[in-house]
């Protein structure tokens, strides 16, 4: 057993995240004016930045994403007798709780308003309060170089092949934990590269009408389908930045990369403006009616990050608002009338799928013994009222496809429209399906991916899409 204390560095190192970036990040979500303040802050110093953000919001040190591998070092070290130290530049009420959390440091140094407690400042401190070489340090990055200088040995962590090369340079390299390294599959997943499938929605209304788009539409159609693409990862990443902290405390949602710490906040800050930047270039491209709808998308969803998904039953209005949106742009990109039947079958269609993926969520807070819904309006004891409130919107949806089948649109789109009728059971069956599904326990987080991966779901959209063929086409005797 070694008697030389331990000291451990927080942000990328303990922990597998930036407690000043989601600081910020949390700040925006809750006080969004109150960022107009940063530079004012900045000018009083780093550590003045830190502790007024630090101080904007509340902080759970039990959500964090810890480095597992060295957390069971240090507890096991601590079994041992040795002398732990929490020393980081990150705010000393953050860092006072982790440590409380934790149970395991002796002593906690860090910045304090006045002094930031990084780089040279660590290392001197260090060296003060224990001597050149009389301590060991667990560090992740450049920065950390003044410290390992004065240290007994090192212990790396997190860093790049380049900062460990330079922390062997300076120091007896005790202990490596290797990072894992953010692949494409990381990407895919901050991207939400499967939810792009959702855009597709664009092409329903030439569908719909029976249009066989020429290139001039097709082009803008896809220009459109793109832009959209864009313009939702960009409010994905921007979602799961601001639910860190509810997505901490869903047993799913928790390993999503932010989440989880394998990837940055800072990264997800610098994706979004990038993102923007190209949905705007292809929205321009694909024609002015589909713009200004790609904006409207863009500000509802912005409003519903921001606040609306907090209000129980308009946060389903507007999810659902943002589903028809698509269906509405890819109309206007299309310089095609929206009809009225579509759209009323879909405000009720997506409504009770917006209604699904709350009560999902209910389902799965009350069943971890949760009174409310982390970072929503909802208490779990609403769940049968959500239910209810999903299944009579999703037969109005079916009871609007029954009305539209009786209008004179469908005589002249279809050359068979009787058969168009069996398209009501199939519709009744897949809604019906759904909530059964979630009344289970068996409902992904979002319906339309789990439509897609489910055989049932499947069968049905292959038998719906067959009697609009049949209706369309008729039948020969």
């Amino acid at each position: 057993m070694t008697q030389t204390p331990l000291a451990v560095d927080l942000d990328g190192t303990l922990t597998l995240t930036d407690t000043l970036h989601e600081s910020a990040v949390r700040a925006l979500r809750a006080r969004p004016l109150s960022v107009l303040q940063i530079p004012f802050w900045l000018v009083q110093g780093k550590a003045a930045l830190k502790q007024r953000l630090s101080a904007l919001t509340d902080f759970d040190a039990a959500a964090l994403p810890y480095n597992e591998p060295l957390l069971a070092w240090l507890r096991a070290e601590h079994a041992q007798g040795r002398k732990l130290i929490l020393c980081t530049a990150a705010d000393r009420s953050l860092a006072n709780a982790v440590a409380e959390h934790l149970g395991i440091f002796y002593e906690v140094m860090a910045s304090d308003g006045h002094h930031n407690l990084s780089a040279e400042n660590k290392g001197a401190a260090l060296e003060a309060r224990f001597g050149r070489g009389g301590f060991d340090y667990a560090g992740n990055s450049s920065a950390d170089l003044p410290v390992w200088q004065r240290a007994r040995r090192t212990i790396v962590v997190n860093a790049s092949a380049s900062v460990e090369q330079q922390a062997r340079a300076v120091a007896e390299v005790e202990r490596v934990f290797a990072a894992d390294s953010v692949g494409l599959a990381d990407i895919s997943r901050v991207l939400r590269l499967h939810q792009w499938a959702k855009n597709l929605l664009l092409f329903i209304t030439p569908m719909a009408a029976h249009i066989v788009p020429d290139a001039g539409m097709a082009s803008a159609l896809i220009l459109a389908f793109l832009a959209f693409c864009f313009c939702a990862s960009a409010v994905y990443v921007a979602n799961d930045l601001f639910d860190l902290d509810s997505d901490r405390h869903h047993p799913r949602k928790k390993f999503r990369p932010f989440a989880s710490g394998r990837v940055s906040v800072q990264l997800g800050v610098l994706l979004i403006p990038i993102l923007l930047l190209l949905s705007v270039l292809l929205a321009l491209q694909a024609g002015p009616n589909f713009t200004p709808w790609l904006a409207f998308y863009f500000v509802l969803t912005c409003a519903y990050s921001w606040g609306l998904k907090r209000l129980i039953i308009a946060d389903c209005l507007v999810l659902a608002m943002l589903y028809s949106v698509r269906i509405i742009a890819g109309a206007a990109a299309a310089d095609i009338p929206m009809s009225f039947w579509l759209l009323a079958f879909s405000v009720f269609l997506f409504l009770s799928l917006a209604f699904v993926k709350r009560y999902a969520e209910l389902i799965v807070q009350a069943q971890m013994g949760r009174e409310k819904a982390h970072g929503r309006g909802y208490l779990t004891t609403d769940a049968s009222l959500v239910q209810n409130l999903g299944m009579s919107a999703g037969y109005s949806a079916v009871l609007v496809l029954a009305f539209y089948l009786n209008s004179d649109a469908v005589v002249k789109l279809y050359r068979s429209p009787e058969f168009m009728w069996l398209s009501v059971p199939i519709m009744l069956f897949w809604i019906s399906w759904v909530w059964m599904k979630a009344h289970r326990g068996q409902m992904h987080d979002d319906p339309l991916i789990f439509a897609l991966r489910d055989k049932a779901s499947l069968i049905a959209g292959v038998a719906f899409t067959a009697v609009l063929a049949l209706g369309s086409r008729g039948w020969q005797w």
